[in-house]
Order: structure tokens, then C-alpha cells, then sequence
């Protein structure tokens, strides 16, 4: 468990941040229908929908937005699969995600993906049945699904994040904080080891 957490928090900061200016841009969705229910509180777009946001891209057979008056509360995509594109930063590679349900929860400001869910960026993968993305606590869970035999969660970490990793644990000293991109410390992980 400790190695699987070390290897999430090592990857982190390479799927996890957007572009600074993505949140302030427009939202674009293209859709073959719409469908907008003011009464009870939701959009549903179906068929080809694409939605672009800055540097995020999302494509899904349906998305249905839940609003609060003019605001999304929650957004669901789903697809066979739902994949969703993004840019972190202007000198990285674009992050890689899909799944058949991609759910992203405001009020806890969360991502979901469900069902055959994975996350990629420039080799690294984490694969699960569900993978929940924290965005302001930049923290990732990977699940499998235990009724079926043989799931299990896949990390894959490319030969350039173990020399990373590794100048990054030796750099860390004994401050004790965990910075985007910082291997965790021993003992912030060690609760998580006995879980």
C-alpha cells in the first residue's frame, strides 16, 4: 500500500493541475440535441457532445449538468468511453483521461471517473474500475472492482519518474511538507500503510 501511494503522489502533479486561465474561460458545447429542464434543475446534451473549456476537451455520447439557478453543481459525462483531455501547464504534455462515466462534483470539487477509468501523462498511468481526483487536496484513489476476480488497480510509472522521484525524496530534507511534485515523507504516509 505504502509503494502505491508513493507512486500516486509521485504522479500527481503531472495529471492533476490545469492551465491557470482554464477556469475563466467560456465553456463551448457542441450536441446533436439539448435538452434544458428549468423546473427541475438540469441540461441534458446527447449525441457527438463535445465540451471545451481553455484547454480541456471533453467527448461523450451525453452529458447532463445539474444547475443551482445558472450554476453547475454537478456535470456528468458519460461514452463508451467518456474522454476528456487537458493541458496542465504550457511546457507539459496534455493529460489523457477516460472511463464510461466521468462525473465532476463541484461542492467538493472532485472528479470521478467510473467503469474502466484511466488517467495517462507522458507514460504514467493509473488504470481502476474507479479513480476519484481531489482537485484542491491534489489527491488520487484508484479502486478495483472486488466482486470480479483478477481486477486490480494498474499503476505504470515510466523509467524518467523513478530518477525524479528518487532526487525528489533526497532533495526533501527533513522539512516535513509535501509540496506538487514532492515524493510524500515516511511519516506522512505511515497511517495509510496500516489501512
Amino acid at each position: 500500500m505504502k509503494n502505491l501511494l508513493l507512486t500516486l503522489m509521485c504522479i500527481i502533479p503531472l495529471i492533476t493541475q490545469a492551465l491557470p486561465d482554464d477556469r475563466d474561460q467560456p465553456i463551448h458545447i457542441t450536441a446533436d440535441k439539448a435538452l434544458r429542464d428549468e423546473v427541475e434543475g438540469f441540461t441534458v446534451y446527447s449525441g457527438n457532445v463535445r465540451l471545451v473549456q481553455g484547454s480541456m476537451e471533453l467527448d461523450a455520447d451525453k452529458l447532463t449538468i445539474y444547475h443551482n439557478i445558472d450554476l453547475a453543481d454537478e456535470i456528468i459525462a458519460e461514452g463508451n468511453p467518456a474522454k476528456m483531455r487537458q493541458q496542465p501547464e504550457v511546457d507539459e504534455a496534455v493529460v489523457h483521461a477516460h472511463a464510461l462515466i466521468i462525473t465532476y462534483f463541484k461542492s467538493e470539487d472532485r472528479v470521478n471517473l467510473k467503469t474502466n477509468a484511466r488517467i495517462e501523462q507522458e507514460g504514467s498511468v493509473v488504470e481502476g474500475d474507479a479513480i476519484d481526483y481531489f482537485i484542491e487536496r491534489q489527491l488520487i484513489t484508484a479502486e478495483s472492482d472486488v466482486t470480479q476476480e483478477d481486477n486490480k488497480v494498474v499503476v505504470v510509472i515510466p523509467p524518467s519518474m523513478h530518477k525524479q522521484g528518487n532526487a525528489k525524496e533526497s532533495g526533501n530534507g527533513a522539512t516535513g511538507e509535501l509540496r506538487t511534485g514532492d515524493a510524500p515523507q515516511d511519516d506522512a504516509t505511515s497511517s495509510t500503510e496500516s489501512e
